[in-house]
């Protein structure tokens, strides 16, 4: 059994199944979130619940971040109520948010001023795969810290994939996998937009791509999700997608690096904010796409 005491902050779609894994796995778990409903049923499975992000965490601990931003995820560590100063000699903070790689390194320097480490662990899958441990987990920190977070993370993933010392280069990758998926998601959208205004079923489409020439878990899952416009309830909002492609164009820049794709897939997104679309999964974006070919 894991004996290290286990503060999990962030009980959103994603965090909330994770945090349920960690608890499945016999780990001694506390947990807060914003909402304190959101706890309810980590509560009656066993989980301590606190009022706040600094009541959760014990000094020397581990303290689990899945938060929804760069804000949300500094106000929790270093915010009036964070974990960092609690958190303390000997703790270790594993960050799993999408966040800029920026953040990440602040966080890490923050931290090594208390003599605790920062793990960046970002993770790859929706909210069905965080409950079936079916996580692809991406991480960049100290090995100190790798060593210590070891089994934690294999208590969330199916894989843990390692990116060397720096903080931010795991939040790089997780960037770079986002814009790839929406990337997949608009050329899917269109292409099914192709089909459908040549009097093609859109159900068939993805089923053949999905078995044949495109036979991987983003287009088979993604490629049915559009087919079937089923954007409701979403398993990743498109306002956060919003947010990752953001972070994307700003690492670009930072490294000056043109991404007209990302730019393309920046005005599809504000195009659907625009429409009041910010709850829909992020595939939503397709609708522009049908809008525009008259299918809508």
């Amino acid at each position: 059994m894991h004996t290290d005491a286990i503060a999990f902050i962030g009980l959103g779609s994603m965090g909330a199944p994770m945090a349920q894994n960690l608890l499945s796995s016999g780990m001694p778990l506390t947990v807060y979130n914003r909402n304190a409903a959101r706890a309810e049923a980590l509560a009656a499975a066993g989980a301590r619940v606190t009022a706040s992000a600094a009541q959760a965490v014990s000094p020397g601990g581990i303290a689990v971040t899945m938060v929804a931003n760069d804000a949300a995820l500094e106000a929790v560590t270093l915010g009036p109520n964070g974990v960092a100063d609690t958190l303390g000699q000997g703790g270790l903070h594993i960050s799993m948010s999408t966040v800029s790689p920026e953040t990440s390194r602040k966080l890490a320097a923050e931290h090594a001023q208390r003599g605790s480490l920062f793990l960046s662990a970002p993770v790859f899958g929706r909210p069905e795969a965080a409950a079936a441990k079916k996580l692809w987990i991406v991480q960049s920190g100290s090995s100190q810290a790798k060593v210590r977070a070891k089994p934690v993370l294999d208590a969330l993933g199916q894989g843990i994939h390692d990116f060397g010392e720096d903080p931010g280069s795991a939040n790089v990758v997780k960037l770079s996998g986002n814009f790839l998926i929406l990337s997949a998601v608009e050329a899917m959208a269109e292409a099914l937009a192709l089909v459908e205004k040549s009097g093609i079923d859109r159900s068939a489409l993805a089923s053949f791509l999905g078995q044949t020439i495109f036979a991987c878990p983003i287009y088979q899952n993604y490629s049915q999700i559009l087919a079937k416009r089923a954007y409701e309830p979403a398993g990743f909002k498109l306002e956060l997608g919003m947010k990752d492609v953001r972070l994307v164009r700003d690492v670009a820049e930072q490294v000056t690096l043109p991404m007209p794709l990302a730019d393309l897939l920046h005005e599809r997104l504000l195009a659907s904010l625009a429409k009041g679309r910010q709850a829909l999964d992020w595939t939503g974006i397709e609708l522009v796409s049908a809008e525009a070919g008259g299918l809508r």
